[in-house]
């Protein structure tokens, strides 16, 4: 492997590092607002910062998808929550592309790469969080195309224009088969939003997105009918890579930061960084990001060479959220009381990264993606 960046690399990450800059004194305010404003959406898009690896004709820069990743770790330093539009952006716009039809994906995936609009991903529902081969959404087939009736969560809720959701469309299949993918508009007919509040992220505004006789026409069905977690979940593996690096990301610039308050802060005469139990916590911290980022960028090199990168994605997903929450919660710490302080984005970052713990897979649905892959079905939990 040959992680070298490219001169388009390298470029793409100094962008990134002065979005993260220009945005990082907002991380407190968007969280009061609940809100990512539009305007900085469409700024981060029109820097070719949002699914940078899509073709150039739908708005991407035909990167490699390390550059989403790079992209991703960056801009999490500055607002954790920002660099989600990034993540989201590369899983649905890649899931239109390889799945929707012409003029679907043409619709769709230059605003997702523009920044003009969001297309959110309901996979989890209310009642069904980790065990996503059984929806209680279900889409019949109606009038030259499908109504859907049932409710997702999802990331995004109240600030996406659409969403891709997953629907049991053959109740006579057992788990996992007979589901099917769709595109819906969450401003159309049948269709109400619900906001829920969390301890985190909490300018993604995660909510419920309500599907009461909802038509939808039949070319917004993605891939084949039944066929949805063995064509349309493949993208996954590419975002849980995604999301380790936007961890990262907020655990990294917290180190930094730590480290410049233990050099400036005096303890018994000396700078707190001259004691060992101040400066090794940080030095295995450092040590513990390098591990974790180059897991991730491991998972996105196998991606682009099209080999074989389950595993390593799974490992990237339980992973790397633990190990960030765990070095911010040191971090915290070392900043004494102020750290515990709301002026400080350490609290903040603590409770945003928690929660990628629980959203996009659990650590115990990863780990049972690893045994799978090593031992296989038969012999795996």
């Amino acid at each position: 492997m040959d992680f070298t960046l490219t001169e388009s690399q390298h470029r793409l990450v100094k962008e990134a590092r002065s979005v993260a800059e220009q945005i990082a004194p907002g991380y407190r305010q968007r969280e009061i607002d609940r809100r990512i404003d539009p305007d900085l959406r469409r700024e981060i898009g029109g820097r070719g910062l949002i699914a940078p690896e899509l073709p150039s004709a739908f708005g991407g820069r035909d990167e490699p998808r390390l550059s989403s990743g790079l992209i991703t770790e960056e801009i999490a330093r500055g607002d954790f929550n920002v660099a989600y539009l990034q993540v989201v952006g590369s899983l649905v716009g890649q899931i239109l592309l390889a799945n929707a039809t012409s003029d679907v994906a043409r619709r769709w995936v230059p605003r997702i790469t523009s920044g003009d609009g969001i297309v959110a991903i309901g996979l989890s529902e209310p009642t069904a969080g980790s065990d996503a081969g059984n929806p209680s959404l279900t889409a019949r087939r109606e009038r030259g195309g499908w109504v859907l009736d049932g409710t997702k969560s999802m990331s995004f809720a109240l600030q996406a224009d659409a969403a891709v959701v997953f629907a049991k469309t053959d109740d006579a299949q057992r788990r996992g088969r007979g589901i099917s993918a769709f595109v819906t508009d969450l401003h159309a007919d049948g269709v109400t939003l619900e906001a829920v509040e969390d301890m985190g992220t909490r300018a993604v505004t995660r909510g419920l997105a309500h599907y009461t006789e909802a038509w939808i026409p039949d070319e917004h069905l993605l891939g084949s009918e039944g066929q949805a977690f063995t064509q349309v979940m493949q993208g996954f593996d590419f975002s849980r890579a995604l999301i380790g690096l936007q961890c990262i990301g907020a655990a990294a610039v917290s180190v930094e930061e730590t480290w410049e308050y233990v050099k400036g802060r005096e303890a018994f005469d000396k700078p707190l960084s001259s004691f060992q139990g101040v400066a090794f916590p940080l030095a295995e911290s450092e040590t513990l990001l390098t591990a974790a980022r180059l897991l991730c960028h491991q998972a996105l090199w196998l991606k682009d060479e099209g080999l074989p990168h389950t595993s390593q994605a799974a490992m990237c997903k339980w992973w790397a959220p633990k190990t960030a929450y765990e070095v911010i919660n040191s971090c915290l710490l070392l900043h004494g009381q102020s750290g515990y302080r709301t002026d400080r984005p350490l609290e903040q970052r603590l409770r945003d990264v928690l929660g990628l713990q629980i959203g996009d897979g659990t650590a115990q649905i990863m780990k049972l993606i690893i045994a799978r892959q090593a031992v296989g079905r038969e012999f795996a939990p």
